[in-house]
This record gives structure tokens, C-alpha cells and sequence, in this order.
């Protein structure tokens, strides 16, 4: 079973953290490196259209990033 990593990030001048599974921060980390943008930015930009609490709609980006590019 993987692992609850939490990570401090910033939005909108706020720190918050997050807690995923290491898998999703490392696919985070390569859709906003793909995206020419940091990764803060990337949750930023998730975080400003979603539903619910922001882990679930970073887990639920990051699988639809993938679904649509395979």
C-alpha cells in the first residue's frame, strides 16, 4: 500500500497542506512540467474550478490528464 504524503502549498498567498499518495504528487509534478508551470501554479489552477475537498480533485485531475493522453 502506498504511503500519505503530506505537502505544505501555497494558494493565493495561503499556505495549506495536502495529503495524497506519493504517486499522485509525482504525476502533479509531471503534468505541471509538461504544462511549463510549478506545481503550486497547477494546483492553484485546479483549485480554483473545483468541487469538493482539493485532494480529491488533484487525484481526479491527474487521472484525467492521463485517461485523455492514453
Amino acid at each position: 500500500m502506498t504511503q500519505l504524503k503530506k505537502r505544505s502549498v501555497n494558494l493565493n498567498g495561503h499556505a495549506t497542506s495536502v495529503t495524497m499518495e506519493e504517486p499522485f504528487w509525482i504525476a502533479l509534478r509531471d503534468i505541471a512540467k509538461a504544462r511549463g508551470q510549478s506545481l503550486n501554479a497547477l494546483i492553484a489552477q485546479i483549485d480554483e474550478t473545483r468541487e469538493g475537498n482539493l485532494s480529491s480533485a488533484l487525484r481526479v485531475f491527474a487521472l484525467e490528464y492521463f485517461k485523455v493522453k492514453h
